[in-house]
């Protein structure tokens, strides 16, 4: 009868078959980040297409909101409010206002839940005439 012995295969795991951590720089966490707002639920999405978890990428986008990135202003969010009626003569001072000689992006959400982002040297006539239209009504 033969002998039969219970022989485990071992397998040898060294340091250069792991990969190793990747070290990110702000720029490209930013990057990342801006990514990942772009779209309705692109957090997965995003992390997956730069091979990274999810909950790294929401720890990043958390550190984005709090300014943590090396951002040097966090977005900020101002409440807005559209009349159904736009006001027919807009004051002279609030034409000569000096704007900002960065160019901001604005998100509104509308009611429907489409996202729009708009430059925020857009002239309120264009935005008048283009939020009912991607209202529905």
């Amino acid at each position: 009868m033969a002998e039969h012995k219970f022989r485990p295969e071992i397998e040898v795991l060294s340091a250069a078959d792991v990969p190793r951590r990747r070290h990110w720089d702000d720029a490209e966490k930013i990057r990342i980040v801006e990514d990942s707002f772009l779209g309705h639920r692109q957090v997965s999405a995003t992390a997956r297409r730069h091979g990274m978890s999810r909950s790294l990428l929401t720890i990043w986008r958390r550190q984005y909101r709090a300014g943590e990135l090396g951002v040097d202003a966090p977005p900020a969010f101002i409440p807005l409010a559209i009349s159904p009626v736009a006001p027919a003569v807009v004051p002279v001072t609030a034409q000569q206002a000096p704007r900002d000689t960065r160019d901001v992006q604005l998100e509104i959400v509308l009611r429907n839940g489409r996202r729009l982002l708009v430059p925020s040297s857009v002239e309120p006539e264009v935005l008048a005439r283009l939020l009912p239209a991607l209202e529905g009504r």
